[in-house]
Order: C-alpha cells, then sequence, then structure tokens
C-alpha cells in the first residue's frame, strides 16, 4: 500500500516506523518547517523528518498544509 504520512513530533516516529517494518511505501512524509532550538539557535529537523531522510523517503515541509500548490502537490502521488 502507498502512503502519505503526516506528522511532527516524537511520538509520530512509531507510527512511521511501523508502517516502514509492515511494508507500506511512503511516498512523502508532510511535517512542519525546520525551526531553530538551542541557545545556538541551530535549526534542527523534525523527528519524523529524520527518519523519512534515513528511509530516502521525499519530505515536505509547507508552512501550511492547505495551501492549493500543497494539496496539489499531495494528489499528484495518486
Amino acid at each position: 500500500m502507498n502512503l502519505i504520512y503526516m506528522g511532527t513530533p516524537e511520538f509520530a516516529v512509531g507510527p512511521l516506523e511501523f508502517l516502514l517494518k509492515a511494508g507500506h511505501e511512503i511516498l512523502c512524509v508532510v511535517t512542519q518547517p525546520d525551526k531553530p532550538k538551542g541557545r545556538g539557535k541551530k535549526m534542527q529537523f523534525t523527528p519524523v523528518k529524520e527518519l523519512a531522510l534515513e528511509h530516502g523517503i521525499e519530505v515536505l515541509q509547507p508552512i501550511k498544509v492547505r495551501e492549493p500548490e500543497v494539496i496539489e502537490q499531495l494528489r499528484s502521488y495518486g
């Protein structure tokens, strides 16, 4: 089954790992944009993005998911 996964925080990593181990093909991951963290304000990937990149999954990080161009992009996955 081909899926698009949406999630950002650490607790969203578990379900994504489960789907990957179950053999589902994740077409892309939609997560929040990277944000600066810590005293140095270094940009940090979301936990879901880190896992997606480890597995070679495309990552979308729109500011607003409901923007027409984002919706169209998601529709393009079929």
